[in-house]
C-alpha cells in the first residue's frame, strides 16, 4: 500500500484501533508506563507508520499529544536530518517510560548530527530517563552507525565507567547494554570493553560488579569471539 499524508488525528485513530487490553496488561508487566497508552505493540505501531509519508510537523504533533504509542510512532515518521538539538532535549527530558526512551534513541537520536554532543550532555544528567537515553543511544549507535570510526566509541568507555555505580534499574541496565554493544561492534573495541568489564566486575560497588560481571559473561563467550574473528 502506498504511503499517504496523515493528520495527527488520523494517525492517533489508527493506533487506537489496534490497541488491546491484552497488550496493555503485558506492557504493564514489563514495567512500561501505561498511564496514557492504548495497548499497541511496536510491530503494529511500525505498520501504521509504514503507511504514512514522513513528516516532521506530524512527528512533533504526535509527540505533543502525549499518547504513549503516538510518541513512539513520532520517531518512525520523523527523520534525523530534520531533528534539532532543542527537540532532542525537549523530548528526552519528557521521557517517562523505558520503551519510549529506547525507541526514540534507536530510531531517531542515534542517527542525528548532534548525537555525540547529546550523549556527553545526558550521560551526567541525574534524571533517570535522560541518563538512560545517553547509554541507550550509545548501544544503538554501536549497532547502526557503520561510518563512525571505532576511536569515537573508545571515548564512551570513561562515561560507562563513571555511570557504573548508578544503581537505578533503568540506568544500570542501559550502561550494561552500552558496554556490551560497543564491545560487539568490532574486534578493535572488544578488547578495551572486555578489560573495562573485568575492571567493573572486581569493583567494591555492587552495581558496577553486576554491570561488569554480566558483560564479562557475554563478551568472553565463544559466539561473540567467533563473530568478531578473535
Amino acid at each position: 500500500m502506498p504511503r499517504r499524508p496523515y493528520t495527527a488525528a488520523e494517525a492517533i485513530a489508527a493506533l487506537q484501533a489496534r490497541g488491546t487490553q491484552k497488550n496493555l496488561d503485558g506492557m504493564a508487566r514489563f514495567g512500561i508506563n501505561v498511564e496514557s497508552a492504548f495497548g499497541v505493540s511496536v510491530p503494529d505501531i511500525r505498520a501504521v507508520a509504514g503507511g504514512i509519508i514522513p513528516d516532521h510537523a506530524l512527528a512533533l504533533a504526535l509527540w505533543d499529544c502525549g499518547i504513549h504509542e503516538a510518541r513512539i510512532m513520532a520517531a518512525f515518521v520523523d527523520r534525523p536530518q530534520w531533528v534539532t538539538p532543542q527537540q532532542m532535549d525537549d523530548w528526552t527530558t519528557a521521557f517517562d517510560s523505558w520503551d519510549v526512551c529506547d525507541q526514540i534513541c534507536g530510531n531517531l537520536w542515534d542517527r542525528t548530527p548532534f548525537v555525540g554532543e547529546k550523549i556527553r550532555e545526558w550521560s551526567t544528567d541525574e534524571r533517570q530517563f535522560v541518563k538512560r537515553a545517553a547509554f541507550a543511544t550509545i548501544a544503538w549507535r554501536a549497532v547502526h552507525d557503520k561510518r563512525t570510526d571505532d576511536s569515537n566509541f573508545i571515548g564512551y568507555l570513561p562515561m560507562i565507567r563513571d555511570a557504573s555505580t548508578d544503581d537505578r534499574n533503568f540506568v544500570k541496565k542501559a550502561v550494561n547494554w552500552a558496554l556490551r554493544q560497543t564491545a560487539k561492534r568490532s574486534a578493535t573495541l572488544h578488547g578495551p570493553c572486555l578489560a573495562l568489564a573485568h575492571e567493573l566486575a572486581s569493583s567494591t560497588d555492587k552495581t558496577a560488579r553486576w554491570i561488569g560481571s554480566d558483560a564479562v559473561r557475554e563478551l568472553d563467550g565463544a559466539a561473540v569471539r567467533m563473530r568478531l574473528g578473535l
